[in-house]
């Protein structure tokens, strides 16, 4: 590891407490390219009971997999400030459980849940096909070398070429969207099947014969439904590397790709995107996402390290639109943008860099004073959090809708001690993100007992 990174873990590891309202640590044996959130399952007092889904990639040797696991957020302002940072850096979560594993064809690159019933995911591996399953009626499987693949409930089939990242499903039906290498969008209605994947039965632990259609590619059994698409979309030049859909919308979505360009698109109005933005970013883009409260706004994150800010009225008809913003706090290649769902202005971007930033578009225009500190820093505009506990690329991360302000994010770790990957679910401490009246007004009301703590102690 590079000296400078693991400075800057240390001094991460020894501000957690001032940082963190919350923050678990956990060590993968594999590292996880992805990791989601799935339904709460218990409310409790001081903690609340949530399913999280993550993949493993391993050597080939063992089967990579999908983990279903269990874990328990502890609530804001519930956890002592200095056990939050007493783990060991290869040490596992107690907050964390591991129910079941399903064993995957191929890596998986992403994995996406559905929206109307978050126990169903979509996944996407180094295949053209798009997999269905439903976690819930899934069997538990032993990873030991040489077991066969889980079963997927779907099959979607439509590319022609690997699709290995691109994918989403639609908040307002069950609609599956996905890019690749095949240049090509596609999109597919699983409605007249979800029902029939909610309601089958566990399955037994071996994948067995019999039933409707063959899954081809996937190495899946012949049970298993084939799903084609309602409309395959051309208006790339090169590989699709992310796509969305607008969140209202189950007929309207955006991509990009690697040829640098932004497409919006309408099933509604044919194949061919009806708008475009040819030069969204001077390099490859790898990611882009809809802002659920304002969709009027789209965030593209590139190979060249920056974050962008798209008005969606202002791209109708133009190739060459402008973007309101650029945010720059990154290193190193962006990989994953999403909006906060409990703010309009707030987003996070994770990058080949190690860094999880947090910002706030509305920030822009304010600048932090950073004179008074024994070594000023720029701060770059909008930047008001800067995630450090990983220590080596994050790859991915995802907010919980349930408690807005937590997040899981996965790190892979090649470079460090011990290799595999880290797994961590945190968040600030309210200070950060609150109103400044509000802060201000709790800590006028906290003062004067910390003082007289002081004049105690003292």
């Amino acid at each position: 590891m590079k000296k400078a990174q693991e400075d800057r873990y240390s001094q991460w590891k020894s501000l957690v407490p001032a940082l963190y309202d919350w923050l678990t640590n956990h060590h993968l044996m594999w590292p996880s390219l992805s990791c989601r959130w799935g339904p709460q399952i218990e409310a409790g007092p001081s903690k609340n009971r949530q399913l999280l889904f993550y993949s493993e990639r391993t050597d080939g040797e063992c089967p990579n997999t999908i983990v279903v696991a269990q874990c328990d957020i502890m609530k804001p302002r519930t956890a002592a400030a200095d056990h939050i940072s007493q783990f060991k850096d290869g040490g596992k979560s107690p907050h964390l459980k591991k129910l079941k594993t399903i064993i995957h064809p191929g890596e998986v690159n992403r994995i996406r849940e559905l929206p109307q019933n978050s126990n169903i995911l979509a996944t996407h591996t180094d295949s053209p096909e798009v997999l269905i399953w439903n976690t819930k009626t899934q069997p538990n499987r032993t990873t030991s070398s040489g077991a066969s693949e889980s079963r997927p409930d779907l099959v979607l089939k439509g590319h022609t070429d690997n699709a290995e990242f691109a994918l989403n499903l639609s908040r307002t039906a069950p609609y599956v969207l996905s890019g690749g290498r095949d240049q090509c969008v596609v999109l597919w209605s699983i409605e007249d099947h979800i029902s029939s994947v909610q309601e089958q039965t566990p399955r037994s632990g071996t994948p067995t014969g019999g039933g409707s259609k063959q899954s081809g590619t996937a190495g899946s059994a012949s049970d298993t439904t084939d799903i084609y698409p309602r409309g395959i979309f051309k208006g790339h030049t090169n590989t699709v590397e992310d796509v969305q859909f607008r969140p209202s919308s189950m007929n309207e979505f955006c991509s990009v790709g690697d040829d640098s360009s932004l497409l919006l698109w309408d099933a509604r109005a044919g194949y061919v995107p009806t708008s475009k933005v040819e030069k969204a970013h001077n390099a490859d883009l790898h990611c882009v996402d809809w802002n659920a409260h304002d969709e009027n706004l789209l965030l593209t994150g590139s190979a060249d390290a920056s974050v962008r800010l798209f008005d969606h009225r202002k791209i109708s008809g133009r190739s060459e639109a402008l973007p309101v913003e650029q945010f720059e706090g990154h290193s190193a290649a962006v990989l994953c943008v999403q909006w906060c769902p409990d703010r309009a202005s707030v987003f996070g971007s994770c990058a080949e860099d190690g860094l999880l930033n947090v910002w706030d578009f509305e920030k822009v225009g304010r600048a932090w004073d950073t004179t008074k500190l024994k070594q000023p820093v720029k701060v770059p505009p909008g930047l008001f959090f800067q995630h450090t506990g990983h220590r080596d690329k994050v790859v991915d991360f995802h907010w919980d809708s349930a408690d807005p302000w937590t997040i899981v994010s996965v790190s892979e770790d090649a470079n460090t001690p011990g290799g595999g990957g880290t797994l961590q679910i945190w968040r600030m401490i309210d200070f950060i993100y609150r109103p400044e009246e509000e802060v201000l007004a709790e800590l006028e009301v906290v003062r004067p007992r910390l003082l007289s703590q002081d004049a105690t102690s003292s």
